[in-house]
């Protein structure tokens, strides 16, 4: 980190809280693309969401911080160290988002102006947001440059997004988003395009921004070994339901879903040399299925017939830690 940086003494305590939180199209024609999450986030602490490609994950980060699509509405209860934000109007997200919220898109080459310079970018949420002028926003956009470790930060001010890599365009989109300090930074699968070198320098940087800035990082991800890396606790996400959440230590080492325990089981890490990796049988399951059975019951090896017929809801099974499966019986969760 930059040699000016020093990190900052934060109290602990709720910052973002989740109640019921559901997304569905406005004529109502589809319900239920996210159906009733429930979570909280205390300050400067990660919550890594997991979960396959249709699950959800993403809908219910653009739903926290106001960016659905214009067909689509949140329902449910989102508060945001006290401020209640589903009600907001447009003019009043503008002032939430980049000063509140800082949000990491996934693909940084749609996220960035291919016109426009990486000093343009990034001086422009500080200008609009923290009245600076343009001399003190260019000082402050180099800075941050640097503090997402750019070589000759101050020199690149003036380049365009296709002279940087992509592992580069990504720490621009991170100080783009904490460039109005945040307390909440939403990242999106921010190291699904990168390799596998840059994705762990990615991390790391994320990692040193929340302790050093002291934010409270959201991480959108499919992949259990980087939720491993960032993680304080996990949520997995499933069919637009919440499956089970709690610490990192927890779902990785103690999981009580089955899906939780199909996706740890078919990750390479877990995988055994020359042999086949575990596979979830099966396709993800669309968010229109019937509501009235497990969204996983159709490829679940352990579905009875009331999987199919009962909707679980989220049990304790120990402290912190919740599933929503209906063989997490008493016994079952003592032993």
């Amino acid at each position: 980190m930059s040699a000016a940086m020093t990190v900052v003494e934060t109290g602990g305590g709720r910052l973002l809280s989740v109640s019921g939180l559901s997304v569905f199209h406005r004529d109502r024609t589809v319900d239920g693309l996210v159906e009733g999450v429930s979570f909280s986030l205390d300050r400067s602490r990660t919550l890594a969401i997991v979960g396959e490609s249709g699950s959800g994950k993403s809908l219910t980060c653009k739903a926290i911080a106001g960016l659905l699509g214009s067909n689509l509405q949140a329902g449910g209860d989102v508060t945001l160290a006290g401020r209640k934000l589903l009600d907001l109007t447009e003019r009043d997200w503008r002032g939430i988002r980049g000063r509140e919220i800082g949000f990491v898109f996934q693909n940084p080459f749609s996220a960035l102006n291919p016109v426009l310079t990486i000093g343009q970018q990034i001086t422009e949420p500080l200008r609009l947001h923290a009245n600076m002028s343009r001399r003190d926003a260019r000082q402050e956009a180099a800075r941050l440059l640097d503090l997402v470790r750019i070589p000759q930060a101050a020199r690149r001010l003036d380049d365009y997004p296709h002279q940087f890599s992509g592992g580069m365009c990504q720490r621009v989109a991170i100080a783009m988003a904490i460039a109005c300090k945040p307390k909440l930074l939403i990242a999106d699968e921010p190291t699904t395009a990168l390799d596998v070198t840059v994705q762990a320098d990615i991390l790391d940087l994320l990692t040193d921004l929340r302790r050093e800035l002291g934010l409270a990082v959201v991480m959108v991800t499919h992949d259990f070994g980087v939720a491993a890396q960032i993680a304080d606790e996990i949520m997995v996400m499933y069919g637009g339901t919440l499956m089970e959440r709690g610490s990192a230590r927890d779902i990785l080492g103690r999981p009580q879903h089955p899906y939780t325990l199909g996706l740890l089981r078919a990750s390479p890490a877990n995988g055994v040399k020359g042999r086949p990796l575990h596979v979830i049988p099966g396709s993800a399951t669309h968010p229109l299925q019937d509501r009235r059975s497990c969204p996983f019951s159709t490829r679940c090896d352990k579905a009875t017939a009331a999987c199919k017929i009962n909707r679980p809801v989220l049990q304790t099974v120990g402290r912190g830690h919740a599933a929503a499966c209906l063989r997490l019986t008493a016994t079952e969760m003592a032993a």
